[in-house]
């Protein structure tokens, strides 16, 4: 899915793909040619991550894909790791869920649900303002400590379980 737009005068793509996971870095094959596209300042992937708890996230400005299979793909692409993403919190993983795929597509429990509605106002807060100003300054806004009072870093609730009827 292809979404165009503008900011401040400026032109952005919003970008989601519409293949499994660990085929993300598909969508960026079109931008990936275009010699005007720089991943260093022109991109930022949204993307769960299970090392961070449920209701907090953290931008980096570039990094490993830390075991996640969309990220890997998406380098694999762009030929590095140098790009803007948003981690968004959704664990940690339950020690009893055997299978990583099955915990991420499973459905969030109510206070999952509800932590991260919490923060999703703040969420688009962080990427206005890496469009606006970016990455090095979102992170100096957005990132926090957990457990300082951050924007972004509350409590997390009751930790998820699996569904028994997926």
């Amino acid at each position: 899915m292809l979404a165009r737009g503008k900011r401040n005068g400026e032109p952005f793509l919003l970008i989601k793909p519409w293949t499994y996971m660990n085929r993300s870095g598909a969508a960026l094959l079109p931008l990936a040619d275009d010699e005007s596209f720089d991943p260093d300042s022109n991109l930022l992937v949204l993307v769960d991550d299970v090392a961070l708890d449920i209701g907090t996230f953290r931008l980096r400005a570039e990094g490993s894909a830390g075991g996640h299979n969309g990220l890997k793909h998406i380098e694999s692409v762009l030929g590095g790791q140098q790009y803007a993403r948003l981690r968004i919190g959704v664990g940690p993983r339950p020690f009893d869920s055997a299978d990583m795929a099955d915990y991420v597509l499973d459905k969030f429990s109510r206070s999952e649900r509800k932590a991260l509605d919490d923060i999703m106002e703040t969420l688009c807060e962080a990427v206005e303002s890496w469009f606006d100003e970016g990455i090095e300054a979102a992170m100096r806004r957005f990132n926090r400590v957990p457990g300082s009072g951050g924007r972004g870093h509350e409590n997390p609730p009751e930790l998820r379980t699996p569904n028994p009827e997926r």
